[in-house]
């Protein structure tokens, strides 16, 4: 079946971003999920455990466009989305795009922009499409942000707005890597630089991508699936510990990537795992702790930990 090879692809793809990005099959298999489920992908953690190393590795191992913008203080939406510079040879404005017009869209230390700019993505990440002075373009297909940000308490960061927050369907960690795998690291590298260039094969191409997400979207789910995820994001509406509960947005979010689970996994329908397993990492980063039970600089971990007695509490339909 066609659809058998274009799952062998994708599993291979995730084998060969695994022989860069060693030890971290559990990000791996997110950020596929992510892109299998047309989704937005941040990455949260500390300076220098491989979140742009993920980002770029994901983008090599399939034939995409792909652009970097690293994000800074002094940054511009224009930067990102492009702008109309005037011709006079031509006695007429051209469009020049920017970076956000490419299939996979690195956005470093995307929290060291000014909300402002960082605003610049919403219409991107919501729509596929971007409005510049008076015409609305179209982003390339497939699109994905993979974002990196810094933790909060990091000198030079703004928070980002709950609007955006709510628009990347995962949020991972990746966290310091096992021994072994650093050690490894540290044998085959020089200086700082472990991404080895060219060392990803590409074994899917844009098309593939496609239609892995269109298979993705005829996995089916059950009705007591979606009685399940309802009953899991309305008790984060009606928790006394959260001021914000999950939106509607999320609960889409939290169905189309246990979807893309299934999906990698070889199945054509879901399963309560898929969604219990992957609720943490599409949930807890759009909740708001109320201001009794939260500490800012431990939001996100409690957020998690509410989420995960939530999730304890909620009966597994059979």
């Amino acid at each position: 079946m066609e659809t058998d090879s274009v799952l062998d692809k994708i599993k291979k793809m995730q084998a060969a971003i695994e022989t860069v990005v060693r030890g971290k099959s559990d990000a791996v298999r997110l950020s596929l999920i992510c892109l299998l489920a047309e989704g937005h992908l941040l990455i949260e953690d500390v300076p220098g455990v491989g979140k742009t190393t993920l980002a770029q590795t994901l983008a090599r191992a399939f034939d995409c466009t792909f652009r970097r913008i690293q994000f800074t203080s002094d940054m511009l939406p224009s930067d990102i989305t492009g702008v109309s510079i005037f011709d006079p040879a031509e006695g007429q404005f051209n469009f020049r795009k920017g970076p956000i017009f490419a299939n996979i869209v690195l956005a470093d230390e995307i929290n060291r922009a000014a909300p402002r700019t960082q605003s610049a993505l919403l219409e991107a990440m919501s729509e596929g499409k971007v409005s510049v002075d008076v015409a609305t373009r179209a982003l390339p297909r497939p699109f994905m942000v993979a974002a990196t940000q810094n933790p909060v308490e990091h000198h030079g960061t703004y928070p980002l707005p709950e609007s955006q927050l709510d628009r990347f369907m995962i949020r991972i960690r990746m966290g310091y890597p096992a021994r072994d795998a650093e050690k490894e690291l540290l044998r085959r590298t020089e200086g700082d630089n472990y991404v080895e260039s060219g060392a990803v094969a590409q074994v899917c191409t844009a098309d593939d991508i496609l239609a892995a997400q269109a298979q993705v979207r005829r996995v089916h789910v059950d009705e007591s699936l979606l009685d399940y995820l309802m009953t899991i994001v309305t008790a984060t509406r009606k928790s006394e510990f959260l001021l914000l509960g999950a939106s509607p947005r999320a609960a889409l979010a939290l169905r189309r990537a246990a979807q893309a689970q299934a999906y990698i996994e070889g199945r054509d329908y879901c399963i309560p795992d898929d969604i219990k397993q992957l609720a943490p990492f599409v949930l807890a980063h759009r909740l708001i702790v109320a201001a009794d039970y939260s500490s800012h600089h431990k939001r996100s971990e409690e957020a998690g930990a509410i989420l995960a007695e939530i999730l304890r509490s909620t009966e597994i339909p059979l």
